[in-house]
Order: structure tokens, then sequence, then C-alpha cells
């Protein structure tokens, strides 16, 4: 299971990338293995605010729907247009191009609640024993 250690990680299985105060939040490996063939993903309107641990999209697998949850709050600044007409990058590239939005952090505090990849491999971990 890939982890890269630049991330932080959410319970929900949501990755974050910061970079100054901008975000990119994707869905890890982990959660697009358990979910299998995504199929469709639903992405937030650009200009919209975000809220940590709030629903802000959707992800549709073959198997089951499961919401996105923003591990911080901002204004989404982008989404990942390329999803719409190819879900499945996801899966292939859940670190890369299967990124889902990018946001302009209005907290940065919002980051202390988050787990570093150590913890958040434990956690993954435990999901499957």
């Amino acid at each position: 299971m890939e982890v890269p250690k630049e991330l932080l990680y959410t319970q929900e299985h949501e990755w974050i990338r910061i970079d100054g105060k901008k975000a990119v939040i994707g869905i890890t490996q982990f959660a697009q293995e358990q979910l299998g063939d995504i199929v469709f993903v639903e992405l937030p309107e650009v200009g919209s605010e975000i809220e940590q641990s709030s629903p802000f999209g959707v992800v549709e697998s073959v198997k089951t729907v499961s919401d996105l949850y923003a591990p911080a709050s901002g204004k989404v600044t982008a989404v990942n247009k390329d999803l719409e007409s190819n879900p499945e990058k996801v899966n292939s590239e859940p670190y890369g191009g299967g990124w889902i939005v990018e946001i302009e952090l209005s907290n940065e505090k919002d980051l202390e609640s988050l787990l570093n990849p150590t913890a958040y491999t434990e956690q993954c971990q435990k999901e499957t024993e």
C-alpha cells in the first residue's frame, strides 16, 4: 500500500497535499482499492466553500457510493474536470492524475487534526485485520 510521506490524511481516507495556502485533495490508494472500479465522481463547484469533515462530493464505484469528506476548510479554486470523462483515474493514479479538488485553505489549524503517514498506515492496518 502506497502512503506518500509528503501528504496528510483523514480517517475517512482522503489525502491533502499542502503548497502554501493552496491544497490539493484526493482519495487514498487504500480507499480506491476498497471501493473497487470507480465509475463516477461528483465534483463541487469552483468558488464554493468546503468545511473540514463535511461532505464536498461523491465517489461512485461498481460496489457502492461514498461521500468525500474535506480534510480542511477552504474555497474550491479548481476541480479535476478530467474525472468527468475518466473517473477511473482515481483508481489508476490516486496520488497523481486522480486528484479531485484544489482549495485555498481558510484555516491552517485544520491541518493539526489530520493523520501523518505513519498514523494513517497504522489505521489502514487495523481496518484490514
